[in-house]
């Protein structure tokens, strides 16, 4: 059976591909916000990163310390070939179920 994603979880590995390098608690929150206009509280994106490298699909590493963060530490989040195939799968299944819908999707 192949493993599936939460919506949550599936926006997340999309604002993973967007940040490629730069993808850290808070820019993936930002990219979420920005692009769905959904509020969404760092918690919950620290909890769904935590639960999808669990699960295989990303890896985290620890950056360089910067000043602008007070010498702290980012810990940077990267998509693995698991988390890969499975965004692809969700997303196209996405495609597979709007496909042809996009004018009665607009009037509902």
């Amino acid at each position: 059976m192949t493993e599936t994603l939460g919506d949550f979880e599936h926006l997340v590995l999309l604002a993973l591909v967007r940040l490629e390098d730069d993808a850290y608690g808070m820019t993936v929150r930002q990219q979420i916000e920005s692009r769905t206009g959904r509020t969404i509280s760092l918690g919950a994106v620290y909890t769904t990163l935590d639960r999808l490298e669990r699960k295989g699909f990303i890896r985290h590493r620890i950056g360089q310390p910067t000043a602008a963060r007070g010498g702290r530490r980012k810990k940077l989040y990267r998509l693995e070939p698991a988390g890969a195939r499975v965004l692809r799968e969700a997303s196209l299944a996405y495609e597979r179920m709007t496909a042809g819908l996009k004018k009665r999707l607009e009037t509902l």
